[in-house]
Protein backbone atom coordinates (compact mmCIF):
# COMPACT_ATOMS: atom_id res chain seq x y z
CA UNK A 1 0.00 0.00 0.00
CA UNK A 2 3.01 2.42 0.81
CA UNK A 3 4.53 1.91 -2.48
CA UNK A 4 0.79 2.25 -4.40
CA UNK A 5 0.49 5.87 -2.37
CA UNK A 6 4.47 6.64 -3.10
CA UNK A 7 3.48 5.95 -6.96
CA UNK A 8 0.47 7.85 -6.91
CA UNK A 9 2.31 10.94 -5.75
CA UNK A 10 5.00 10.36 -7.74
CA UNK A 11 2.53 10.20 -10.94
CA UNK A 12 1.25 13.33 -9.72
CA UNK A 13 3.95 15.35 -9.20
CA UNK A 14 5.24 14.70 -12.44
CA UNK A 15 1.93 15.35 -13.95
CA UNK A 16 2.24 18.93 -11.78
CA UNK A 17 5.45 19.93 -13.46
CA UNK A 18 4.46 18.62 -17.19
CA UNK A 19 1.80 21.41 -16.64
CA UNK A 20 3.32 24.26 -13.99
CA UNK A 21 6.76 24.31 -15.84
CA UNK A 22 5.50 25.20 -19.06
CA UNK A 23 3.40 28.17 -17.58
CA UNK A 24 6.08 29.39 -14.78
CA UNK A 25 8.24 29.79 -18.20
CA UNK A 26 5.46 31.36 -19.65
CA UNK A 27 4.98 33.88 -17.03
CA UNK A 28 8.71 35.28 -16.32
CA UNK A 29 8.65 35.95 -20.27
CA UNK A 30 5.71 38.15 -19.47
CA UNK A 31 6.91 39.45 -16.57
CA UNK A 32 11.35 39.64 -17.08
CA UNK A 33 12.16 42.80 -19.88
CA UNK A 34 15.72 43.23 -20.49
CA UNK A 35 17.20 45.89 -19.25
CA UNK A 36 14.02 46.55 -16.87
CA UNK A 37 14.06 43.96 -14.79
CA UNK A 38 10.46 42.61 -13.42
CA UNK A 39 7.67 44.25 -14.84
CA UNK A 40 4.02 44.02 -15.24
CA UNK A 41 3.40 46.19 -18.18
CA UNK A 42 2.32 43.45 -20.39
CA UNK A 43 -0.72 42.59 -18.13
CA UNK A 44 -1.80 46.32 -17.58
CA UNK A 45 -1.79 46.64 -21.32
CA UNK A 46 -4.24 43.89 -22.18
CA UNK A 47 -7.38 45.83 -21.49
CA UNK A 48 -6.26 49.31 -23.23
CA UNK A 49 -5.07 46.68 -26.65
CA UNK A 50 -7.20 47.43 -29.41
CA UNK A 51 -9.85 44.62 -30.07
CA UNK A 52 -9.33 42.95 -26.62
CA UNK A 53 -12.93 43.58 -25.50
CA UNK A 54 -14.41 43.25 -29.24
CA UNK A 55 -12.94 40.08 -29.78
CA UNK A 56 -13.21 38.39 -26.19
CA UNK A 57 -17.14 40.31 -25.50
CA UNK A 58 -17.32 38.30 -29.34
CA UNK A 59 -16.03 34.89 -28.02
CA UNK A 60 -18.18 34.57 -25.44
CA UNK A 61 -21.40 36.05 -27.11
CA UNK A 62 -20.64 33.07 -29.40
CA UNK A 63 -19.52 30.57 -26.64
CA UNK A 64 -23.46 32.00 -24.85
CA UNK A 65 -25.30 30.91 -28.09
CA UNK A 66 -23.44 27.84 -28.96
CA UNK A 67 -23.83 26.40 -25.20
CA UNK A 68 -27.69 27.48 -25.55
CA UNK A 69 -27.88 25.60 -29.52
CA UNK A 70 -26.18 22.61 -28.49
CA UNK A 71 -28.51 22.26 -25.15
CA UNK A 72 -31.78 22.57 -26.35
CA UNK A 73 -30.33 20.01 -29.28
CA UNK A 74 -29.09 17.03 -27.20
CA UNK A 75 -31.07 17.07 -24.01
CA UNK A 76 -34.35 16.04 -25.15
CA UNK A 77 -32.53 14.10 -27.97
CA UNK A 78 -30.56 12.25 -24.35
CA UNK A 79 -33.65 12.20 -22.68
CA UNK A 80 -36.00 10.60 -25.83
CA UNK A 81 -33.03 8.42 -27.13
CA UNK A 82 -32.89 6.80 -23.32
CA UNK A 83 -36.51 6.43 -22.76
CA UNK A 84 -38.44 5.56 -26.43
CA UNK A 85 -35.28 4.11 -28.45
CA UNK A 86 -32.21 2.72 -26.98
CA UNK A 87 -31.03 0.22 -29.61
CA UNK A 88 -30.03 3.46 -31.76
CA UNK A 89 -27.68 4.62 -29.38
CA UNK A 90 -24.91 3.45 -31.06
CA UNK A 91 -25.86 5.67 -34.20
CA UNK A 92 -26.16 8.50 -32.02
CA UNK A 93 -22.63 7.45 -30.47
CA UNK A 94 -21.20 7.28 -33.67
CA UNK A 95 -22.56 10.21 -35.07
CA UNK A 96 -21.64 12.46 -32.23
CA UNK A 97 -18.46 11.06 -32.24
CA UNK A 98 -17.60 12.13 -36.14
CA UNK A 99 -16.11 15.58 -35.28
CA UNK A 100 -13.31 13.72 -33.02
CA UNK A 101 -12.39 11.85 -36.84
CA UNK A 102 -13.00 14.65 -39.26
CA UNK A 103 -10.07 17.33 -38.92
CA UNK A 104 -10.62 20.74 -38.16
CA UNK A 105 -8.85 21.73 -41.42
CA UNK A 106 -11.05 19.08 -43.69
CA UNK A 107 -13.98 20.43 -41.53
CA UNK A 108 -13.47 24.29 -41.99
CA UNK A 109 -12.63 23.41 -45.91
CA UNK A 110 -15.65 21.49 -46.47
CA UNK A 111 -17.98 24.35 -44.70
CA UNK A 112 -16.35 27.61 -46.82
CA UNK A 113 -16.88 25.42 -50.44
CA UNK A 114 -20.87 25.20 -49.04
CA UNK A 115 -20.67 28.68 -48.11
CA UNK A 116 -19.26 30.31 -51.45
CA UNK A 117 -21.30 28.13 -53.24
CA UNK A 118 -24.45 29.49 -51.71
CA UNK A 119 -24.37 32.41 -52.96
CA UNK A 120 -23.35 31.42 -56.49
CA UNK A 121 -26.13 29.21 -57.08
CA UNK A 122 -29.41 30.71 -54.62
CA UNK A 123 -28.48 34.89 -55.53
CA UNK A 124 -32.27 34.70 -56.69
CA UNK A 125 -33.99 33.20 -54.13
CA UNK A 126 -34.78 33.88 -49.90
CA UNK A 127 -32.42 31.66 -48.90
CA UNK A 128 -29.33 34.22 -50.24
CA UNK A 129 -30.06 36.39 -47.52
CA UNK A 130 -29.56 33.70 -44.63
CA UNK A 131 -26.23 33.00 -46.42
CA UNK A 132 -25.19 36.80 -45.99
CA UNK A 133 -26.90 36.99 -42.44
CA UNK A 134 -25.26 33.73 -41.14
CA UNK A 135 -21.88 35.76 -41.95
CA UNK A 136 -22.25 38.98 -40.40
CA UNK A 137 -18.86 39.61 -38.79
CA UNK A 138 -20.00 41.66 -35.70
CA UNK A 139 -21.74 37.93 -34.99
CA UNK A 140 -20.88 35.03 -37.68
CA UNK A 141 -23.87 32.62 -36.96
CA UNK A 142 -21.69 29.88 -39.12
CA UNK A 143 -19.17 29.72 -36.18
CA UNK A 144 -21.73 28.77 -33.86
CA UNK A 145 -23.07 25.93 -36.01
CA UNK A 146 -19.42 24.84 -36.81
CA UNK A 147 -18.96 24.85 -32.88
CA UNK A 148 -22.27 23.02 -31.94
CA UNK A 149 -20.75 20.26 -34.60
CA UNK A 150 -17.36 19.95 -32.64
CA UNK A 151 -18.98 20.44 -29.17
CA UNK A 152 -21.20 17.36 -29.76
CA UNK A 153 -18.75 14.88 -28.63
CA UNK A 154 -18.25 16.43 -24.99
CA UNK A 155 -22.05 17.35 -24.33
CA UNK A 156 -23.30 14.14 -25.57
CA UNK A 157 -20.65 12.45 -23.12
CA UNK A 158 -21.46 14.63 -20.30
CA UNK A 159 -25.40 14.38 -21.09
CA UNK A 160 -25.28 10.62 -20.86
CA UNK A 161 -23.53 10.18 -18.07
CA UNK A 162 -25.64 12.47 -15.73
CA UNK A 163 -28.92 9.97 -17.32
CA UNK A 164 -27.03 6.86 -16.55
CA UNK A 165 -26.94 8.63 -12.72
CA UNK A 166 -30.42 9.02 -12.50
CA UNK A 167 -33.82 7.00 -13.08
CA UNK A 168 -35.21 8.99 -16.07
CA UNK A 169 -38.31 6.98 -16.93
CA UNK A 170 -39.20 6.42 -13.05
CA UNK A 171 -39.18 10.93 -12.67
CA UNK A 172 -41.13 11.23 -16.08
CA UNK A 173 -43.54 9.03 -15.42
CA UNK A 174 -43.90 10.45 -11.46
CA UNK A 175 -44.82 13.92 -13.79
CA UNK A 176 -46.67 12.51 -16.08
CA UNK A 177 -48.90 10.78 -13.70
CA UNK A 178 -49.15 14.12 -11.92
CA UNK A 179 -50.70 15.70 -14.79
CA UNK A 180 -47.33 17.21 -16.23
CA UNK A 181 -46.84 17.27 -20.55
CA UNK A 182 -43.72 16.19 -22.27
CA UNK A 183 -42.38 19.40 -21.75
CA UNK A 184 -42.71 20.16 -18.42
CA UNK A 185 -41.74 16.73 -17.27
CA UNK A 186 -38.38 17.30 -18.97
CA UNK A 187 -37.81 20.84 -17.41
CA UNK A 188 -39.10 20.29 -13.62
CA UNK A 189 -39.00 17.22 -13.30
CA UNK A 190 -35.60 16.00 -15.48
CA UNK A 191 -33.55 19.22 -16.19
CA UNK A 192 -32.85 19.47 -11.88
CA UNK A 193 -31.68 16.22 -11.34
CA UNK A 194 -28.99 16.56 -14.59
CA UNK A 195 -27.59 20.06 -13.30
CA UNK A 196 -23.63 18.49 -12.69
CA UNK A 197 -24.36 16.90 -16.68
CA UNK A 198 -25.44 20.51 -17.73
CA UNK A 199 -22.83 22.25 -15.78
CA UNK A 200 -20.02 20.00 -17.26
CA UNK A 201 -21.49 20.17 -21.01
CA UNK A 202 -21.88 24.15 -20.72
CA UNK A 203 -18.16 24.29 -19.22
CA UNK A 204 -16.34 21.90 -21.71
CA UNK A 205 -18.10 23.87 -25.06
CA UNK A 206 -17.18 27.24 -23.05
CA UNK A 207 -13.27 25.66 -23.33
CA UNK A 208 -13.88 24.85 -26.82
CA UNK A 209 -15.54 28.21 -28.37
CA UNK A 210 -12.64 30.13 -26.19
CA UNK A 211 -9.89 28.50 -27.70
CA UNK A 212 -10.84 27.36 -30.85
CA UNK A 213 -8.60 29.08 -34.11
CA UNK A 214 -9.06 26.84 -36.58
CA UNK A 215 -12.21 27.27 -38.47
CA UNK A 216 -12.41 31.26 -36.95
CA UNK A 217 -9.17 32.19 -38.69
CA UNK A 218 -9.25 30.14 -42.33
CA UNK A 219 -13.17 31.66 -42.13
CA UNK A 220 -12.01 35.31 -41.73
CA UNK A 221 -13.60 36.27 -38.35
CA UNK A 222 -11.64 37.54 -35.10
CA UNK A 223 -12.38 36.12 -31.80
CA UNK A 224 -10.53 36.10 -29.07
CA UNK A 225 -8.27 33.04 -29.91
CA UNK A 226 -7.32 34.28 -33.56
CA UNK A 227 -6.93 38.27 -31.71
CA UNK A 228 -4.30 36.51 -29.60
CA UNK A 229 -2.35 35.31 -32.77
CA UNK A 230 -2.69 38.44 -34.60
CA UNK A 231 -1.38 40.25 -31.46
CA UNK A 232 1.41 38.23 -31.29
CA UNK A 233 3.19 39.24 -33.99
CA UNK A 234 4.07 42.45 -33.13
CA UNK A 235 3.56 41.87 -29.29
CA UNK A 236 5.13 38.84 -28.04
CA UNK A 237 4.78 39.24 -24.46
CA UNK A 238 1.09 40.78 -24.77
CA UNK A 239 -0.13 37.58 -26.51
CA UNK A 240 1.67 35.44 -23.66
CA UNK A 241 0.56 37.33 -21.19
CA UNK A 242 -2.99 37.28 -22.56
CA UNK A 243 -2.68 33.78 -23.38
CA UNK A 244 -1.83 32.95 -19.46
CA UNK A 245 -4.76 35.38 -18.10
CA UNK A 246 -6.70 32.86 -20.25
CA UNK A 247 -5.55 29.52 -19.33
CA UNK A 248 -5.73 31.39 -15.43
CA UNK A 249 -9.74 32.07 -16.18
CA UNK A 250 -10.44 28.92 -17.81
CA UNK A 251 -9.20 26.66 -14.48
CA UNK A 252 -10.87 29.35 -12.16
CA UNK A 253 -14.05 28.89 -13.74
CA UNK A 254 -13.02 24.75 -13.61
CA UNK A 255 -12.55 24.78 -10.18
CA UNK A 256 -15.60 27.03 -9.81
CA UNK A 257 -17.34 24.65 -11.08
CA UNK A 258 -16.28 21.50 -9.46
CA UNK A 259 -17.26 23.74 -5.78
CA UNK A 260 -20.72 24.51 -7.21
CA UNK A 261 -20.94 20.41 -8.03
CA UNK A 262 -19.84 19.55 -4.89
CA UNK A 263 -22.18 22.06 -3.08
CA UNK A 264 -25.08 20.33 -5.01
CA UNK A 265 -24.69 17.29 -5.02
CA UNK A 266 -23.88 17.56 -0.64
CA UNK A 267 -27.24 19.53 -0.22
CA UNK A 268 -29.09 17.04 -2.59
CA UNK A 269 -27.57 14.18 -0.29
CA UNK A 270 -29.03 16.80 2.81
CA UNK A 271 -32.26 17.02 1.20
Amino acid sequence: MARLNLWRWAVLAGAGLYFLVPLAASVIFTVDVPGQGVTFDAYTQIVSTAGFGSSLLLSLELAAATIALVLLLMVPATVALRLGAPRLRPVVEVVCSLPLVVPPIAFVAGMATVLKWGPDHLSRTPLFQTFVAIQNPSFPFVLVLAYVVMALPFVYRALDAGLRAIDVRTLVEAARSCGASWPKALVRAVLPNLRGALLNASFLTLALVLGEFTVAQLLGFTPFAVWIYSVSGSQAQLSVAVSVLSLLVTWALLLSLAVFGGRSRTAAAKG
